[in-house]
């Protein structure tokens, strides 16, 4: 009896596609952003034309891209060279766009070279031509088709950011930056058409008593063209004057508006804003950030190193009928400076060489205190 009330604990009973109303297997992508904008993830790409998110990205994807990495385990050898000809720099930038969108599909191209099948390609696709299954399982919306097709096994990589019950298809950053940026871009209008209407000083025409209306009529159309022409010719006892516009506050309100949305932007991406608005602030708030930045590049880190590491995964099992050891992972600087301390020193124990005070220094930051 014990043992029948036992075996429920193994069963699972909130399964993945509960609390999604789900058509033909297919589980709805639960964004709220995309659900009650109207829009799609081609719109999530328009974003990327607003200059400063895009700087945004390529700030947090640099702090990953511009790190070496290697490759530790028994085929290592074997997988650095089917890497040396495989765009693995792409690849990782293509992984990290599914911090953007939530999920990231991306076809592998395989191809037989010598006795071993290889991968050629890597491509990612676009996340409209993909759905999750009730199983959570990515499955592949050909069009015309009601029901998705099931992906062959080592065909793609399915990298996604954060998933969970409550959000299988990720957690999009872009959705975070959907609504401040259109009303960014819905300020700058705004702010052009207040430039063109205020941003040119008033022209004032004054006539004496006594003039027509025909020469009131053609004195207006004379001022207009001047505003282009800056040149007018007019009788001397007509007074032209110029007035410029008061309303540095409306300014303000599109400047500071501007600026919140870009902030907003920044905390989205970067989870925070000195390195893309700083303009003053104290040492302590500056180490903060960078050790703010530095987490959120050591979790890029780790999601780019767990899907290729899936990749390395696929090739080991197609050519050697297993999964071994064979590790992809970036060299932080704090390794490299282990690596390099444990060099010198086997350096200065066994082969008989002494370094200098300041080479320690030069290296590794010490102070002539430290060393004395």
């Amino acid at each position: 009896m014990r043992a029948n009330k036992m075996t429920k604990i193994y069963n699972e009973i909130v399964k993945f596609g509960n609390g999604f109303g789900s058509l033909m297997d297919a589980i709805p992508n639960p964004d709220t952003v995309l659900r009650k904008s109207g829009s799609t993830y081609a719109g999530y790409r328009d974003l990327l034309y607003d200059a400063h998110l895009w700087s945004c990205i390529q700030s947090r994807k640099s702090g990953t891209l511009s790190t070496q990495y290697e490759l530790v385990g028994a085929n290592s050898q074997f997988i650095t060279e089917v890497f040396n000809k495989l765009d693995i720099q792409q690849l990782a930038e293509d992984i990290l766009d599914s911090l953007l969108y939530g999920f990231q599909p991306i076809e592998i191209y395989w191809k037989n070279e010598g006795d071993f099948t290889i991968p050629y390609k890597a491509v990612s696709k676009p996340q409209e031509l993909f759905y999750i299954d009730s199983e959570g399982k990515l499955r592949y919306k050909p069009n015309g088709q009601a029901k998705g097709v099931k992906l062959p096994e080592m065909k793609f990589l399915d990298i996604r950011n954060k998933p969970s019950h409550s959000a299988p298809y990720g957690t999009a950053l872009l959705s975070k930056c959907y609504w401040p940026i259109k009303f960014k871009n819905g300020g700058i209008r705004f702010w052009v058409n207040f430039m063109e209407r205020y941003g040119m000083p008033l022209l004032i025409g004054k006539y004496s008593r006594g003039a027509s209306k025909a020469e009131s009529e053609r004195l207006a159309e004379e001022l207009a063209g001047m505003t282009e022409d800056s040149v007018i010719v007019t009788p001397n006892d007509i007074e032209i004057s110029m007035e410029e516009p008061h309303r540095y506050s409306s300014v303000r309100l599109y400047s500071e508006m501007i600026k919140l949305s870009n902030s907003e932007v920044s905390k989205a991406i970067l989870s925070q804003t000195l390195t893309t608005e700083v303009s003053s602030g104290s040492k302590a708030a500056a180490e903060t950030h960078y050790k703010i930045r530095n987490e959120i590049i050591r979790s890029d880190m780790r999601l780019v190193e767990s899907a290729i590491n899936t990749l390395i995964g696929y090739i080991v099992k197609l050519n050697f009928g297993h999964t071994d050891g064979t590790q992809f992972r970036y060299i932080t600087e704090q390794e490299n400076l282990h690596t390099k301390l444990d060099r010198d020193l086997k350096i200065q124990r066994f082969g008989g060489i002494t370094f200098s005070s300041d080479y320690w220094i030069k290296q590794y930051g010490y102070s002539r205190e430290d060393l004395d």
